[in-house]
């Protein structure tokens, strides 16, 4: 599976920046957070696209007033979404400057008029936030387009998730990732579930990764070490940004330190490969083989006094001990001398 010009069988990791509401208001701060991101090393920058009456309505009852979180408790819904927002007349020249740094850029949308929005612009990939994997409607038209659809499951039940994936599939379109994400801003470790990954990637048939939203870079080496193929990271230009994802995105300095611990990791989990390469079999030669530890008159039989299994590896493997002990020498056999089976009288 290819997003763009990336392709997800490689065993490099798509680590995707999301702008989010990080950009304040400012166009100015979304584009140079654009370029931030390109020189951090993310793969990809990615946008919501939203407008506050497409995603809740204008409301003060109970209900729309958020309660329980640490970042946005008693805050009114279609209040905050009227803050975070993109606005959609910023998206092309968002895509455009994404294109002049060498990076992909598409996004989350939040209903089906954003979806025709957003197919002007040609997306690579669509993504569906976690909260909206309930919106079956928007994932069957979405997929209905045919770009890869990256799922997050941070509040879906596994039923959903089934749905979700069959939905995608009854469209044809079987460009499936599935992001684990825990929905808690930020979200604790001990909430992140990453041996989730490889059980998304077993159960649905998918490509697996990680939406994070845990302080730090830990969690998105650690879900590479488990078979991430997609790391999402939230980040933004500068921590002093007012903005409502300010607590748990990564600035440039940051989002660059976990891009080097998550290419660091790839090099480090390799491949499965029993062969010895060139450099392994250059080291053998401090490998373990038999040789002569006492001199050995001819005649003499080979004990475990004059027999041993030291370094170097220049002498018999020392799998042959064994069959070696109580037979004799067919010559004299000074002390440090390699072991050879033609020293040997098998008669």
């Amino acid at each position: 599976m290819k997003i763009g010009d990336f392709d997800l069988s490689t065993e490099k990791t798509f680590i995707i920046a999301e702008l989010s509401a990080n950009h304040n208001g400012s166009l100015e701060i979304a584009k140079e957070t654009i370029k931030a991101a390109a020189r951090a090393g993310a793969d990809a920058i990615k946008l919501q696209t939203y407008r506050a009456d497409t995603i809740t309505l204008n409301s003060s009852n109970e209900e729309f007033i958020i309660k329980g979180t640490e970042l946005w408790d008693e805050q009114n819904l279609y209040e905050l979404y009227e803050k975070a927002y993109t606005p959609w007349e910023w998206h092309q020249e968002l895509f455009d400057v994404a294109q002049k740094e060498g990076i992909l850029c598409f996004s989350s949308p939040f209903d089906k008029s954003a979806v025709d929005f957003l197919e002007k612009l040609n997306p690579p990939a669509y993504k569906i936030a976690s909260f909206e994997i309930t919106d079956y409607e928007l994932i069957r038209y979405t997929a209905s387009k045919g770009k890869p659809m990256i799922i997050s499951t941070g509040v879906a039940t596994k039923e959903e998730i089934v749905d979700a994936v069959a939905i995608c599939r009854r469209e044809g379109n079987e460009q499936i990732i599935l992001l684990q994400c825990t929905s808690a801003y930020p979200a604790p470790l001990e909430d992140a579930n990453l041996k989730m990954i490889p059980e998304l990637a077993h159960e649905f048939g998918v490509v697996s990764g990680f939406s994070d939203h845990t302080l730090g870079i830990v969690a998105p080496v650690v879900a590479v070490s488990l078979g991430a193929k997609i790391i999402e990271k939230h980040f933004m230009l500068d921590k002093s940004i007012p903005s409502a994802d300010q607590a748990f995105s990564l600035d440039e300095s940051e989002f660059k330190a976990m891009v080097d611990a998550v290419r660091q990791s790839e090099k480090l989990l390799g491949k499965v490969d029993y062969t010895l390469n060139e450099k392994r079999e250059h080291n053998r030669r401090f490998s373990r083989s038999l040789y002569v530890s006492e001199s050995i008159k001819k005649g003499e039989s080979f004990s475990q006094e004059n027999i041993k299994s030291v370094r170097p590896a220049n002498g018999l493997h020392p799998k042959h001990l064994e069959n070696i002990l109580g037979k004799k020498a067919v010559c004299d056999l000074a002390f440090a001398t390699p072991m050879k089976m033609e020293y040997v009288d098998e008669a």
